[in-house]
């Protein structure tokens, strides 16, 4: 019972290790990332990769029929999943106390903006407002200018990611314990703890890290830099190391005396320059060479059609081209990682609105075949 990205994206990474991902959605439209532009073949470009893997059950929660309904699906899961806000969660009985007692020794996850508790825990919320909220959207842009957006909404990755994690977790204690489990995540507190440093710098300076563009405000030089054939390359020298091999390469001497980070730090935009004349006399793949022959960590800037037709992505498989629900070929991201002991599960392409209604409610306990007729007649089912 989620809906866009973020939980869904936990389910979706959960389905990868192999979990039966059942996806209840509205029969009148479904998850709004169905219709999310641009679209192939009639069908969103998103929805092919955000629900693949995942059986759709459509089941309207506004009428009694489809709570009831529910609460015997959630009799059979060992995970109940929803980004309900409180108020509408407890509407359809996905409150804790209701789900633990359907199912005991069940793992609720509830990923919302803000979380069940606080002040805030009934605002609605999106990846961008929690960046806003967080401190992202302060940190991102040019010094002189106004608070930016990163170019995704990272919000959503970061809090997939993690509650993936924190799903696990919280099976592991219910297998030790017995007990059921309640993971409470707020949108924005997986964002507070990856920008770590944006808090730990304030308690111990009492100023707030501002904008510096491209830039880190504790490495230098770490930033992006034009090349003769005006592409971009990003080239952080992160260590000590790094930057006396960078100068090797560059042939400065003149700038060995910037031997530590914090000089280099406080001559930022002459190290930057410095390194900016170094690179625009490359062309891009010349200037690649020579830096990962002298141990210099860089990558070009790439667009989706650099990453698809790059090598090394082909040669691990980290795009996948898969056939579609109509049977067309459909391009999408693959998993991330390679693990010695198993592969990731093959999963079925996104499903058809409400393609597995029929099939999931038959195995609930006393659900006949004229009851999913009656149901669907009624408009509880699609």
């Amino acid at each position: 019972m989620s809906t866009v990205l973020a939980a869904p994206l936990s389910c979706a990474l959960l389905g990868e290790l192999g979990a039966d991902v059942v996806k209840v959605e509205h029969p009148a439209g479904g998850d709004p990332t169905r219709s999310y532009p641009p679209l192939h073949d009639g069908v969103s470009v998103a929805w092919e990769q955000f629900g693949r893997g995942k059986r759709s059950v459509a089941l309207d929660l506004h009428e009694p029929e489809g709570v009831a309904l529910l609460h015997e699906l959630i009799r059979t899961c060992e995970v109940v999943v929803t980004n309900f806000r409180a108020p509408t969660a407890n509407r359809f009985g996905l409150d804790f106390e209701t789900v633990s007692a359907l199912r005991p020794g069940i793992v609720m996850f509830h990923l919302t903006a803000f979380g069940r508790t606080g002040p805030y825990a009934d605002r609605p919320g999106f990846a961008r407002v929690v960046e806003a909220f967080a401190g992202l959207t302060h940190r991102t842009g040019d010094a002189e200018g106004p608070p930016r957006f990163s170019g995704y909404p990272i919000a959503d990755g970061v809090g997939g990611i993690y509650g993936a994690f924190s799903i696990l977790a919280a099976m592991r204690q219910r297998d030790l314990t017995g007990e059921a489990q309640l993971v409470d995540l707020g949108l924005y507190e997986p964002m507070l703890r990856m920008m770590e440093d944006f808090i730990g710098t304030y308690g111990a300076t009492g100023v707030s890290a501002g904008r510096i563009g491209n830039g880190n405000p504790a490495v230098v030089p770490n930033g992006l830099f034009p090349t003769a054939d005006r592409r971009w390359v990003v080239l952080p020298a992160s260590t000590d190391g790094m930057w006396r091999r960078l100068l090797r390469v560059m042939d400065r001497p003149d700038l060995e005396s910037f031997d530590t980070m914090a000089a280099r730090v406080d001559h930022r935009d002459l190290i930057d320059d410095a390194v900016a004349r170094f690179t625009a006399s490359y062309p891009l793949d010349d200037l690649l060479a020579v830096l990962h022959e002298a141990g210099i960590a860089a990558a070009p800037v790439n667009t989706a059609e650099d990453i698809v037709a790059d090598p090394h992505v082909q040669a691990r498989g980290s795009i996948l081209r898969v056939q579609a629900r109509d049977g067309s070929d459909a391009m999408i991201v693959g998993p991330a990682g390679r693990y010695s002991g198993f592969d990731f599960a093959q999963r079925c392409p996104a499903p058809a609105l409400g393609e597995h209604t029929d099939e999931v409610l038959a195995q609930l306990k006393g659900v006949t075949t004229a009851d999913i007729h009656g149901l669907r007649a009624r408009g509880v089912i699609r």
